[in-house]
């Protein structure tokens, strides 16, 4: 059965807490002991419980290790602290050699930059003036690839752009076409029912007849019954 894994974190109960307070304390103060004794160091230990007790362990003496330790880092601090006139000297050098490479590194940037540009060639060989030759072959070939780039996207956004006109150009045409045909419709419905309405008005009715016949026979015979 494996161990289990133990979250560090603090322990809230308080009796369990101190539990675990005791068991780490003996087992750091052994592997002190262990270390001491193995590899013939010197070794102090001072440990505070959370009640404020105090726990120590010295392979010597505590109060020897800890002047032991002042003295060392007090010399150490000696040893690896200059002086403010060396400090204030080395940072004067510091800069003036930065500036002075900043300086060379800004005139031969400059005078490279001339050279591209035609300028300060009369110092050159033969040599050189092939190497600038090239340089700037190059230089011109990588432009026109990207602007051979630049324009092959133009072109391309163009297309695109041209297809979209042509699509909605198309799409307009149908919706004008099917308008015109439902117009036509519309017109030829609107004059075939004009004719059948007149001749609807101008058709004599029935009632009118029988009464003009009535009347034709009656003058027929004034002097009847």
């Amino acid at each position: 059965m494996t161990r289990r894994k133990i979250q560090i974190k603090k322990i809230d109960n308080t009796t369990a807490r101190q539990v675990t307070f005791s068991k780490r304390r003996r087992g750091l103060f052994k592997k002190a002991q262990e270390l001491s004794t193995l590899c013939d160091a010197e070794i102090a230990l001072v440990v505070f419980s959370a009640t404020g007790k105090l726990f120590e362990y010295t392979s010597s003496s505590v109060q020897q290790v800890i002047e032991r330790h002042g003295l060392l880092s007090s010399n150490y601090d000696q040893l690896n602290q200059p002086s403010l006139e060396l400090q204030s000297f080395g940072m004067s050098q510091l800069e003036s050699s930065t500036s002075a490479a900043l300086s060379k590194e800004i005139a031969e940037s400059t005078h490279e930059l001339r050279k591209l540009m035609g300028e300060e060639l009369q110092e050159l060989n033969m040599k050189e003036l092939q190497e600038l030759e090239k340089l700037l072959g190059s230089g011109l070939r990588r432009v026109r690839d990207a602007k051979g780039e630049f324009f092959l996207k133009e072109i391309t956004s163009l297309k695109w752009k041209g297809s979209q006109m042509m699509q909605e150009n198309k799409r307009l045409k149908q919706v004008m076409m099917a308008n015109r045909q439902v117009q036509t419709l519309e017109l030829e419905q609107g004059q075939s029912s004009e004719p059948i309405g007149d001749f609807i008005h101008s058709y004599p009715s029935q009632d009118h007849d029988s009464s003009d016949t009535s009347l034709k026979l009656g003058q027929a015979f004034p002097n009847g019954i």
